[in-house]
């Protein structure tokens, strides 16, 4: 018999609170209980592991870029960058559940089905994909630590680097986006 009072989404949805409010490292089981009010062992009935438990967490934030067929490459991208950024530390979330094999494969789905859409075989599409995914995945980490060390105080205004290379922003984003397009077209 399972447990009452707390479905899987409800442990998924403070999983996420405590994400968002917390950081990944503070994610723990043991707060996740303290949060729902239950033992530890009470999250295993829908969680076998804490791996599960993220990568159902991963396919939360990725599941927010979903809407409609995947026609662009640009939009897709910008539409996982956006689902990340949702979530504190959702990059890494994201990237360390697709690193164990975990979760769904709904981001680099939708990134190759946008290249397919403009004519590449889905063998080339599926590389072009997983290229865009790894630099929005750590385009949105740089970010995210970026905006978690601002936050926190741990960077002057004096000791932010001027260089465009190492600023993050929607425009350094779509810069570097524009430049992996403009690849593939000129080597279509």
């Amino acid at each position: 018999m399972a447990p009452r009072g707390h479905s899987a989404d409800d442990v998924a949805r403070t999983a996420l609170r405590i994400l968002d409010d917390h950081g990944l490292p503070d994610l723990t089981m043991r707060r996740l209980a303290t949060a729902l009010d239950v033992q530890p062992s009470a999250l295993y009935w829908h969680y076998p592991n804490k791996q599960t438990l993220l990568a159902e967490l991963s396919d939360r934030i990725v599941g927010r870029m979903a809407s409609g067929p995947a026609v662009d490459l640009g939009a897709e991208a910008h539409a996982l960058r956006d689902a990340l950024l949702t979530y504190r530390d959702g990059a890494e979330v994201v990237s360390s559940t697709l690193a164990m094999g975990l979760g769904s494969s709904l981001a680099l789905d939708r990134l190759a089905a946008s290249v397919v859409v403009r004519g590449s075989d889905v063998d080339t599409a599926r590389r072009i994909a997983a290229t865009v995914l790894h630099f929005v995945l750590g385009f949105v980490w740089h970010e995210q630590q970026r905006l978690q060390y601002d936050s926190a105080g741990a960077r002057d205004d004096d000791a932010r680097p001027s260089s465009p290379a190492l600023a993050s922003s929607a425009e350094d984003f779509a810069f570097g986006l524009e430049v992996i397009v403009a690849g593939l077209h000129a080597r279509a």
